[in-house]
């Protein structure tokens, strides 16, 4: 019964997400580097890279999706990812759902709740180069956080060296 509550999970969760394939240099704006201000378009037609929850304070289940460019280099494994590579995280709080767990008899469905946040990462070697070749960006109702909340994003990923500054592994 669990596997078939993680499934459902991953399921609806996917069912929420993203593929575009775009230069960067359409995506972000240049006069916000390293961050990225707009919303690459069709991402929520991307393929599935992994799903995550994050415990704490963020409490958050999320869906980490890929463009057809970060989707071909996680499959070959090819390091660092090529520029043009774009990868979204999908960040929901969770809730327990009543209908699942009238199904299961107990409580142990959790499902999507309200949005948090999307967070991307937009890969353009020469553009972010002061960032290791990734711009940066979080949305909060479709509208781009505040500059000064982004600081803190290189700092983070950029301990993530050996793995292209990214901390998503692909599960196939």
């Amino acid at each position: 019964m669990k596997g078939i509550a993680l499934l459902l999970v991953a399921v609806v969760i996917t069912a929420g997400i993203v593929v575009f394939m775009a230069p960067a240099s359409l995506i972000a704006d240049d006069s916000a580097a390293p961050f990225v201000t707009k919303i690459p378009p069709g991402y929520r037609n991307w393929r599935l890279i992994s799903v995550a929850h994050e415990a704490g304070n963020l409490n958050s289940i999320g869906a980490v999706l890929g463009n057809d460019v970060a989707i071909k280099a996680y499959r070959e494994g090819k390091l660092p990812f090529p520029d043009g590579a774009i990868i979204a995280a999908l960040h929901y709080g969770h809730v327990p759902s009543a209908e699942n767990n009238k199904v299961f008899g107990q409580a142990q469905s959790f499902v999507p709740g309200p949005p948090t946040n999307i967070q991307f990462m937009v890969k353009d070697s020469t553009k972010y180069a002061a960032t290791g070749g990734w711009g940066f960006a979080t949305f909060i109702d479709g509208k781009p956080a505040a500059a000064a909340s982004m600081k803190g994003c290189f700092p983070c990923h950029n301990q993530a060296k050996a793995s292209d500054l990214v901390f998503t592994h692909y599960a196939p």
